[in-house]
């Protein structure tokens, strides 16, 4: 049985520093696990956005699939023992510590390389569905299993929670997504209310609130479902889990009570009650 190595102080400050100065709320609310667990977070989180910055560079096709190529290999390298920086060595203590998965870490360059190719407009609900799973529920698998709870459950809970908060980003994200020639939103329910498939024109269309809520209503069936499933596992390993929740769902929520109405600007939280959210999780 191999020997778990210790985490290096410099290690752990390298992926901190990346989490700290571009997602204050994650930064914050992995803050509740204690510092191994913390930091093996910070790095799943560092590398997810190392190569999601690969499929959003202005690079070509054949350059963007090189580079992601690239991190397969690392992420093989990873699991066969091979390190060589911070994010590798704090990886590959978590793989061992956590028994992660190497076909995870896959999946989400998989969504990545999804994302590098032609713009993504109108995916069936299939294919929808599939890229959810990629980049945010395999997410959601490796982080349950670093929060402490590998049960049935907790792999259901990442199933949910993944779908719903991706879903919810993508409703969130309409415009920003449509003024880079894509539409996540998927192909039936633009169909079903006469919404042109085109980015451009949806964006502009009476029916879109339609489909929005469509969308919404999938998403809060994977709200449910997490809930339910969450209930099941150990509540205090998945206190981050029901932290993101929390977080999310109000976006969820706040974006219904204006009835999708993006000229009214981005949705988000005030930060009173960003803190009223994490606080009701934090205290017993």
């Amino acid at each position: 049985m191999e020997l778990i190595p210790s985490l290096n102080k410099a290690d752990i400050d390298a992926v901190t520093s990346v989490v700290r100065s571009s997602a204050t709320s994650f930064y914050y609310g992995m803050k509740v696990l204690p510092p191994d667990r913390r930091a093996a977070m910070y790095a799943i989180y560092t590398f997810c956005r190392l190569v999601d910055d690969v499929a959003d560079e202005d690079a070509p096709l054949a350059e963007k699939r090189k580079l992601l190529r690239g991190w397969r290999q690392i992420i093989a390298g990873i699991f066969a023992g091979r390190t060589n920086n911070a994010l590798t060595r704090i990886l590959r203590v978590a793989v061992l510590q956590y028994r992660l998965r190497e076909a995870d870490f896959i999946a989400i360059i998989d969504g990545m390389e999804m994302d590098a190719g032609a713009p993504i407009v109108a995916p069936p609900l299939p294919i929808l569905d599939l890229y959810c799973d990629r980049v945010a529920s395999a997410v959601g698998r490796l982080s349950v299993r670093v929060f402490g709870d590998d049960s049935t459950s907790a792999e259901d809970t990442a199933y949910a929670l993944g779908r719903a908060l991706q879903l919810t980003n993508i409703l969130r994200d309409v415009p920003e997504d449509a003024k880079r020639g894509r539409l996540y939103l998927p192909y039936e329910y633009l169909r079903q209310e006469n919404v042109a498939t085109n980015p451009e024109a949806a964006i502009i269309s009476p029916r879109l609130p339609f489909v929005c809520l469509r969308v919404a209503k999938l998403a809060m069936k994977y709200y449910k479902e997490a809930e339910t499933s969450m209930a099941h596992c150990d509540t205090k390993a998945m206190k981050p889990a029901r932290i993101m929740l929390a977080s999310y769902k109000p976006l969820l929520m706040a974006l219904h009570h204006r009835g999708y109405d993006y000229k009214k600007g981005r949705v988000s939280l005030p930060k009173w009650r960003k803190l009223m959210l994490a606080a009701q999780i934090y205290l017993p």
